[in-house]
């Protein structure tokens, strides 16, 4: 009777987990340039003295979907989208370098180039800071053009030029800040190739509609785990009255 109680009792509390996953990807829906989580289910065994039969129901990380979402315009200057493949850096709370397609950058009242949730936006020389400008504007090579102030409007500088990387996703983990890194540590090198368009936002790439299917699913399993505890505890009792009364 417990191999079936063990079965369902960790299918149950695996599914929770993954409900969380799911909900956390829901709850991301608006989250700008956000990669999904994904799960997947296995069932291990259990090892030791006694327990040769007994399995565990596991919820492992599936990794991340990489799926591009969509691109939205915003015609603000600073709103810079990641064409196809690529990142950028930013410096992460940690201070090491890590990779975001979140292009809703802001610039600080001390010069600083950040994210929307302040985290620096790193060159291959460190984080950007740009002089006091009357205008800002970003390449699709992720240059950095400033007007002074003080200056004509046609004195354009150029200030630096954002690192766009472009690592194999394989060798990417995501963090619980959202942010991913190597999964060897280090840095990836500037890939030439990634480009960026101005005036332009990358949304979620969560499936609003799977999501919600996901989490019906996720649910009935739950339920179908619980009655199976249930029928497994009836079926012990039954079996325990049965010898008593023989």
């Amino acid at each position: 009777m417990d191999r079936g109680l063990y079965v369902a009792m960790t299918g149950a509390k695996q599914i929770m987990q993954a409900q969380a996953v799911n909900n956390h990807n829901i709850a991301n829906l608006s989250t700008i340039g956000y990669r999904g989580d994904e799960v997947s289910f296995a069932s291990l065994p259990i090892y030791g003295p006694g327990y040769p039969t007994r399995v565990n129901s596991v919820a492992g990380d599936a990794g991340t979907d990489f799926s591009q979402g969509t691109m939205e315009s915003t015609g603000r200057e600073l709103d810079v989208a990641v064409n196809g493949k690529g990142f950028i850096a930013v410096r992460g709370l940690d201070g090491k370098e890590a990779y975001t397609r979140a292009g809703d950058l802001r610039v600080q009242p001390d010069g600083a180039l950040t994210t929307a949730s302040g985290l620096p936006v790193l060159s291959e020389a460190g984080p950007i800071v740009l002089p006091p400008s009357t205008q800002v504007t970003i390449g699709s090579d992720g240059t950095v053009s400033v007007v002074p102030q003080g200056s004509a409007p046609m004195a354009v500088t150029q200030v630096d030029r954002i690192k766009l990387v472009n690592p194999k996703t394989a060798d990417l983990q995501k963090g619980d800040d959202g942010l991913l890194r190597l999964k060897a540590g280090g840095k990836a090198k500037t890939d030439d190739a990634v480009s960026v368009t101005s005036g332009m936002l990358e949304s979620s790439n969560v499936n609003p509609a799977q999501s919600l299917i996901n989490m019906i699913e996720l649910q009935r399993l739950y339920e179908f785990q619980i009655k199976s505890i249930n029928s497994t505890d009836q079926n012990e009792q039954a079996a325990q009255r049965m010898m008593l009364t023989s």
